[in-house]
Formats: structure tokens, sequence, C-alpha cells
């Protein structure tokens, strides 16, 4: 079981590194659809099978097809180029990849031993973890979930108001 955990978790893991690397946003998107199904399959690993479809059924699903649909409506040709001449690029990104990787050495050596939450491994496995994110969802994190629901509407309003624009400059239309 720990061994399926750590191969879903790591090609979960390759799956947002793609998303990082690759050039194309469809390939980009394309992956971070397999990073969401392995994620869902982590969450089955963990006795979550709520979460595991609503990962799948909403962000593999709706969410990633709304992302499609931005970049297709926007009509994305080639990658941008940095404007920067120079070893600037590269001395920011060596520094940026050694800082991570130092984070990541210390959070790995340290025991990780922190207060436990209010949802204790043992009050979760009591309930269940639907009844548990559905209170948190809907109590304490309300704020976020609203946010992030326009965050997402004025995405796409405002991928459509740039396609508009691009498309009616194209024709020789007046903006």
């Amino acid at each position: 079981m720990d061994l399926m955990f750590y191969f879903f978790g790591g090609l979960a893991v390759l799956g947002a590194l793609a998303v990082l690397v690759l050039r194309s946003p469809v390939y980009c998107a394309l992956a971070l659809v397999g990073s969401f199904f392995c994620l869902g399959v982590v969450y089955i690993l963990l006795n979550s099978e709520f979460i595991a479809a609503v990962q799948v059924l909403v962000y593999a699903g709706a969410i990633m097809v709304l992302f499609l649909f931005v970049i297709m409506l926007l009509n994305v040709q080639a990658e941008a180029r940095f404007p920067f001449t120079g070893r600037l690029p590269q001395i920011t990104g060596l520094a940026l990849a050694v800082s991570i990787l130092t984070q990541l050495v210390g959070l790995f050596r340290s025991p990780l031993v922190g207060p436990k939450g209010v949802y204790p491994v043992e009050r979760i496995a009591e309930e269940g973890s639907v009844e548990v994110v559905g209170q948190l969802l809907f109590t304490d994190y309300v704020l976020a979930f609203e946010v992030i629901s326009i965050l997402l509407l004025v995405a796409v309003v405002g991928a459509v108001v740039l396609a508009k624009r691009r498309v009616k400059s194209e024709t020789g239309e007046n903006a």
C-alpha cells in the first residue's frame, strides 16, 4: 500500500513539474489533468473515496475544461521569450533552485512533530472524512471557497474580453 502511495504521489509531482517545464499550454493542461488523476488515486489510498471523486469530477473534469476553453479562446501560438539578455535569468533560476533544494533538505531532516490539529486521525476515522471536509469547507474556509470561485469567474470574463478585442482588431472593426 505504501508503495502505491509513493508511486502515484511521485507521478503527481512529475505531472506538476511537467506543467512547469513544457512549453505548449495544451500539453501543460494535459499534464495537470494527469496530476489531478494521480491525486485522486492518492485520496483513494487514504480511504477518502468521496474526496477522490470530487477531485476527478471537479478538477480533472470541470476546471480543466474551463482552462482548455480559455487556452483555445486566447489562441496561444508560441511561447513568449524573456526580453532579458545575459545571465540574469540563469542566475535567478539557479538561486531559486538552490533555495528550494535547501528548504526540501531541511524539511526531510526535521522530525516534523507539531501540535495536533482540531481534527486528529482518530476523530476523522470516527466521523468520516466527508463530514469533516464538509464542515471545514462551509464553516472555517467558506471565504476562501467563495474567493476562488470569483477568481475563476473573473479569469474567464477576462479571457473573453481579450479574445473579443483580438478578433475585432484582426477583422478591422472598431474596438
